[in-house]
């Protein structure tokens, strides 16, 4: 980011500002996502999840210090269980993460949009999802055809997603 760039409220970088500033060196994520957390602005580095109707590793993971970090959930678009809820998601405050990503269905909108988090889903489901453990962590995903690698950085705000290539 340049001095240049202008930052949204909460300091974090306008997406529409850094893709005119950066273009080809990001990828803009077409999917159209939920802004369903507290803050809707938020960017950091990449650590993910993929899984399929089971929340276990995403509960575990949003257990340890974020540091900043954004998890991006794969779970395949499936909006059939949520996988992630309000409990989970105010884990995730309590160790310093900014933001969750979500390819498919979280739960309690209304008490994760109180939390300071940034959070995206498809939608939301109130069924609880399975707990045990199946999927993989800090593994590429690909979503809407951006590829989303652990370490990378993410940047989100109401206009969209964008990922450093």
């Amino acid at each position: 980011m340049s001095p240049q760039t202008p930052a949204t409220e909460t300091g974090a970088v306008a997406t529409a500002d850094l893709y005119d500033e950066r273009g080809e060196a990001l990828d803009s994520l077409a999917l159209q996502l939920h802004d369903i957390g507290g803050r809707v602005a938020f960017d950091g580095p990449i650590r993910t999840v993929r899984c399929h109707r089971d929340n276990a590793l995403v509960k575990a993971m949003l257990a340890t210090p974020g540091e900043g970090a954004v998890l991006v959930v794969d779970g395949g678009g499936s909006l059939e269980s949520a996988l992630v809820g309000d409990l989970i998601a105010a884990s995730a405050v309590e160790n310093g993460w900014a933001g969750i990503i979500v390819h498919g269905a979280i739960r309690d909108r209304a008490a994760i949009g109180e939390l300071a988090l940034g959070v995206k889903a498809l939608g939301s489901n109130p069924r609880k999802s399975a707990k045990e453990g199946r999927g993989e962590v800090d593994v590429d995903v690909v979503i809407g055809g951006v590829r989303f690698r652990p370490g990378a950085h993410v940047w989100a705000d109401a206009d969209g997603v964008l990922v450093e290539r």
